[in-house]
């Protein structure tokens, strides 16, 4: 049996507005059965969201960073540090492919231009409403115009990494590497053998 407006009633609370939005939105949700049931859920989050791997195809060597997230830290965690790929939120009228330049050059100190789109995810459906942009990005030595390590104004202190690509695999198989954007893009990059 096939249920129209399966959705109904959606009304919203917003719980807190600190960083992101938190919210708590209830709605009536009519099951195959014919039953419907109001359900409660909280709903997190900002911007959307981008992340993007640098590669190089002649050194065969990635670009990585590393960085303190509470998040992970509370989840007691590598002491909150995280292997990860260059990202951050897309402001307001930017488009995703400008934000990938801009914290490319903000967070690694490299210039990119004409990053791949790979796709659009969400990272955690059952809480998070951020859409994360996926890219990748060559770059060479001649790329690198600054030092990079993210934004004092915004508290960050990255840590630049520049690895080999089968060092880089390595980490996801020994667990150094547990951020799903990271694993995603360095499986893309394997899968269509770009380095």
């Amino acid at each position: 049996m096939k249920i129209k407006n399966q959705i109904q009633n959606v009304t919203s609370k917003v719980i807190s507005n600190f960083w992101g939005k938190l919210e708590q939105v209830s709605f009536d949700f009519t099951f195959q059965n014919g039953k419907t049931e109001r359900l409660k859920h909280e709903v997190y989050g900002k911007n959307d969201g981008v992340a993007v791997l640098l590669y190089n195809p002649s050194s065969n060597k990635v670009i990585l960073s590393k960085q303190f997230r509470i998040p992970v830290y509370v989840a007691g965690v590598k002491n909150g540090f995280l292997i990860e790929v260059v990202g951050g939120a897309i402001d307001e009228n930017e488009s995703p492919e400008a934000t990938v330049i801009r914290e490319t050059k903000e967070e690694v100190g490299y210039r990119i231009v004409n990053p791949k789109r790979v796709g659009k995810v969400f990272l955690s459906p059952g809480l998070m409403k951020e859409q994360v942009h996926l890219y990748v990005a060559e770059y060479s030595e001649k790329d690198k115009i600054a030092l990079g390590g993210g934004l004092a104004s915004e508290s960050e202190e990255i840590e630049v990494l520049e690895t080999n690509f089968s060092d880089a695999l390595q980490l996801i198989q020994s667990e150094e590497i547990i951020d799903a954007r990271t694993i995603m893009l360095l499986q893309y990059l394997q899968i269509n053998k770009l380095l």
